[in-house]
């Protein structure tokens, strides 16, 4: 794979609606871009913590105990069902607003599906001599990605100072998540 195609592949996948993004959006809307720069490591370990195992033993591992990928799909579904209840039973406009924590940012990224996607398809092996720099590359851009979903987020908020508009923005992003575990959980039941 060229370095072209890797990058295009890499930012097309960081760049769609997910779980991950979804909480740096909600970040930037709560506590503006400086919030979402002390997320950014959470996010980039918890990709990490993903796919390093990936790259070392993903395809071994998945490909003699293959209810290992089920297992890890699953769990993702139910934490991001998890943060969309959450989220959704939040009320920023009385104050009980529902912060983005590193912890949160963290284990929403460690599973995220994206994650088996970067470790088992889009990475080289670590023998291939791309793999640092590729590996290097990713982390750049995740770090971008996320100051560009943190900066959407921040700029929902432009204007608003009653909260109303945060509320809605966790409801959608509440809705979104909800998606995207009922969408996982079809997929582990079609497979």
């Amino acid at each position: 794979m060229t370095t072209t195609t890797f990058i295009s592949a890499v930012l097309a996948l960081l760049l769609a609606p997910g779980p991950t993004n979804t909480l740096m959006g909600l970040a930037g809307a709560q506590r503006g871009l400086r919030g979402v720069a002390r997320l950014l490591p959470a996010e980039l370990f918890g990709y990490l913590t993903t796919i390093l195992p990936l790259i070392y033993l993903g395809s071994e591992v998945l490909g003699r105990w293959p209810v290992a990928a089920v297992i890890l799909k699953v769990a993702a579904a139910l934490w991001v069902m998890f943060l969309a209840i959450n989220l959704w039973g939040r009320n920023s406009v009385t104050g009980a607003s529902s912060d983005v924590t590193a912890r949160r940012v963290y284990l929403t990224t460690m599973l995220n599906p994206k994650a088996l996607i970067f470790g088992l398809v889009l990475l080289p092996v670590p023998d291939d001599p791309q793999f640092a720099p590729r590996l290097g590359l990713f982390c750049l851009m995740v770090m971008a990605v996320a100051l560009v979903w943190g900066t959407a987020g921040k700029l929902m908020q432009q204007g608003g100072g009653d909260g109303r508009r945060l509320l809605i923005l966790q409801r959608i992003a509440s809705v979104w998540l909800a998606i995207v575990s009922v969408t996982l959980i079809t997929g582990v039941i079609r497979a």
